[in-house]
């Protein structure tokens, strides 16, 4: 059956090219720190489940030592130069995104295929399994279109990871970090608490305190779905869905929206917030939160507004 055995290799493959790109890159004066980095990354996507606890844990802190080291830093990727883009862009104009757009097409017809065919896909990485599809298809599109050079996807590719250098780690590590505090049972301390604050028998005060929770939680660990596990056991499954019959469906994903409104107000959400100020050399390091916060606030008063409507009709 095909499944995450198929997509942590090939992701593993990209990254092991990504290393191999860095490591030929002579003018750039971070290449080993930037190599060692994307090699770790590939050797726990294709060999993780054999190293163990331990020899993942080594590895972890074999990346944050990277990272907080400051042996990483951006290259200059020999790809085609600004004017040959450019001359490429006025020749196939909007066609050039059609690579693109496969793969979002092949991820939901893929999805939606896949599903039927619980004898060949997994049905739980359904979609994942046709992300992956639509990568490969994207690669092979560029390849018989644009002739590009073998190495020319991949040291792009390399040059973008290079800009967000040590954040592409953070949405797994935070993400594991969330199931770590469900297996210390913070959940449980954290409902405690709650049940301290919400005021006995008051829907909407439960309602504020879960969504309003994820949205914090959010913001202190970067990753709504980090957050997501520590409320959920806190509040919405023992409070909303169990006590007052909400819909566990709706609870689950208005809560998951409300965790995305912290997204938007917090520098620990570094790939979408820090990143993008660096790519675009903004002054202002915060300047991408500083625009999102009139957005978030009002998002997440409507989704409290949608989940004490929706989930318990």
């Amino acid at each position: 059956m095909i499944g995450l055995n198929l997509v942590y290799p090939f992701a593993g493959l990209i990254f092991l090219a990504f290393a191999g790109s860095a490591l030929r890159d002579r003018s750039h004066g971070r290449r080993i720190g930037n190599a060692l980095f994307y090699a770790l990354i590939a050797l726990s996507l294709l060999a993780g489940d054999r190293l163990g606890d331990l020899g993942n844990g080594v590895l972890v802190l074999g990346l944050v030592a990277i990272a907080g080291f400051g042996l990483m830093g951006r290259g200059d990727a020999a790809t085609t130069s600004p004017a040959e883009r450019a001359a490429e862009a006025a020749a196939r104009r909007n066609r050039l995104f059609l690579p693109a757009l496969a793969i979002p097409a092949t991820a939901l017809a893929g999805t939606l295929a896949f599903k039927q065919m619980p004898a060949l896909v997994d049905p739980k990485q359904a979609t994942l399994v046709a992300l992956t599809l639509g990568v490969t298809i994207a690669l092979a599109i560029g390849y018989a279109w644009l002739r590009p050079r073998a190495m020319t996807p991949f040291d792009e590719g390399r040059r973008l990871m290079d800009g967000v250098g040590w954040a592409a780690a953070l949405p797994q590590m935070l993400a594991s970090l969330g199931a770590v505090f469900a297996l210390a049972g913070v959940g449980d301390v954290v409902g405690g608490l709650m049940g301290r604050l919400i005021p006995e028998g008051s829907l909407f005060g439960a309602v504020l305190a879960y969504a309003i929770g994820m949205a914090l939680f959010t913001i202190v660990m970067g990753n709504a779905f980090a957050a997501f596990p520590v409320m959920i056991a806190a509040v919405g499954i023992p409070v909303l869905i169990h006590g007052a019959g909400g819909n566990p469906a709706i609870v689950a994903a208005i809560g998951m929206l409300a965790g995305f409104c912290g997204t938007l107000m917090t520098p620990m959400a570094a790939n979408f917030n820090l990143v993008p100020a660096a790519l675009l050399d903004l002054r202002d390091r915060h300047g991408v939160i500083r625009a999102q916060i009139p957005t978030a606030l009002p998002l997440l008063a409507v989704n409290i507004g949608l989940l004490y409507w929706l989930a318990f009709r």
